[in-house]
C-alpha cells in the first residue's frame, strides 16, 4: 500500500469514528432514564418528578421511570444517585435537605457540591404558618407573636421532624421574632398534622400541599405563607415578611441534579426538557394542584442557588444546636 493511499485509509476512519461518536452522542437518550426520589411516594416531590418526569419522557423519545429510594432524610437516594454512572441515565430530585443535610449529620457519605452537576431548579411549595380554628382565634403574625411573649414557653409548633423544611420555618421564625416557643418533631407531616387537628399541638408551618385541604374545609386558620410572595394557592394570605417580620423567607425549593462529571451536553438536554415541561400548561396545572409553582433555571442558577441557601441555613442550624432525628 502506498504511502498516499495509506494515508487516505486512515483519514478516512478517522471521520468515520468522529462521525460514529457524534452519532452516539447524538443519540443520547436510548435507554430509560431514572428519576431518583429519595422520600416516598405521595408527597410533593414525588409528584412533582412523576409530572415532569411524564412529559420529558415525550419529548426526548425515553421513559423517564421514578424510583422512590426513602430513607435517612434523603441521604439514601442522594448517596445512591453520587456513586452511580455519570451518563446521564440517573438523575435525582431533592429539596431543602441538599443544603442542610450536610449541617444536620456529624458526617455524610456524599459532598452535595462535589459529588453532583446541578440541572435546574423545579419548583417552589409554600410552607403556611397554621392553627386550629377552633382552638385558636388568632389570624395574624401580630397576634401570635403577642400570644407567644405574654405566655412563653406555653405555645408548641409541629414540625415532620428535624430539620425539615417545617421546622427550619419555625427556628427562622422564632429567631427572627425573640418568641419562646416549643418545638415539636414528628415522624412525617401525617402524624404532626393530626396533632394540630386534634389541639395537642398548637402551630405547625406545614406544606401547602397538605394544609390547603384543611383549610379549605375550614378546619385550620392560615396565617401567613414562608415564601417571599404570596403563594398562588392562597392568594389572600400574606407572607410573613409582609405581615410583621421583615426579611423573614424560607421557600421549600425542589432541584434536580446529576452525577459530577456527567457530560455538559447531556446537563443541557436534561436542563432544555425540564424547562421545557415546566413551561406546559398542562403541566402548570397538575403543579398548582400540589401548590406547586414552577421555575426552572440553568444549571449555574441552581449552583448558586445552593451554595447561598448553605450559608444561609448552616450558621442557624449550627446556633439553634439543630441535629437529625
Amino acid at each position: 500500500m502506498s504511502a498516499r493511499l495509506h494515508q487516505a485509509c486512515a483519514a478516512a476512519l478517522l471521520a468515520g469514528l468522529a462521525v460514529s461518536a457524534g452519532a452516539a452522542h447524538a443519540a443520547y437518550p436510548d435507554k430509560p432514564l431514572r428519576w431518583i426520589v429519595p422520600f416516598p411516594a405521595g408527597g410533593a416531590m414525588d409528584n412533582i418528578a412523576r409530572v415532569l418526569g411524564q412529559e420529558m419522557g415525550r419529548s426526548m423519545g425515553a421513559a423517564v421511570v421514578v424510583e422512590n429510594r426513602p430513607g435517612a432524610g434523603g441521604n439514601i437516594g442522594a448517596e445512591m444517585v453520587a456513586r452511580a454512572p455519570a451518563d446521564g441515565y440517573t438523575l435525582i430530585i431533592v429539596a431543602n435537605g441538599m443544603a442542610v443535610n450536610p449541617f444536620l449529620y456529624g458526617r455524610l457519605s456524599y459532598d452535595p457540591v462535589k459529588d453532583f452537576a446541578p440541572v435546574s431548579l423545579l419548583a417552589v411549595v409554600p410552607n403556611v404558618l397554621v392553627t386550629n380554628k377552633s382552638k385558636h382565634a388568632e389570624k395574624t403574625i401580630a397576634e401570635v407573636i403577642a400570644q407567644a411573649k405574654a405566655h412563653p414557653g406555653k405555645y408548641t409548633y409541629a414540625s415532620a421532624g428535624n430539620g425539615t423544611s417545617i421546622h427550619l420555618a419555625g427556628e427562622l421564625f422564632t429567631s427572627m421574632t425573640g418568641v419562646n416557643m416549643l418545638h415539636v418533631p414528628y415522624k412525617g407531616s401525617a402524624p404532626a398534622m393530626s396533632d394540630l387537628l386534634g389541639g395537642q399541638v398548637d402551630y405547625m408551618f406545614d406544606s401547602i400541599t397538605s394544609a390547603k385541604p384543611q383549610i379549605d374545609s375550614g378546619k385550620l386558620t392560615a396565617i401567613a405563607v414562608t415564601t417571599a410572595k404570596r403563594s398562588s394557592a392562597l392568594p389572600n394570605v400574606p407572607t410573613v415578611a409582609e405581615a410583621g417580620v421583615p426579611g423573614y423567607e424560607l421557600s421549600p425549593w425542589f432541584g434536580a441534579f446529576v452525577p459530577a462529571g456527567t457530560p455538559p451536553a447531556v446537563v443541557d438536554k436534561l436542563n432544555k426538557a425540564m424547562v421545557e415541561a415546566l413551561k406546559k400548561p398542562d403541566v402548570q396545572k397538575k403543579l398548582a394542584s400540589i401548590g406547586a409553582e414552577p421555575i426552572g433555571s440553568t444549571p449555574a442558577a441552581l449552583h448558586d442557588y445552593l451554595a447561598r441557601e448553605m450559608a444561609k441555613w448552616g450558621p442557624l442550624i449550627k446556633s439553634r444546636g439543630i441535629h437529625a432525628d
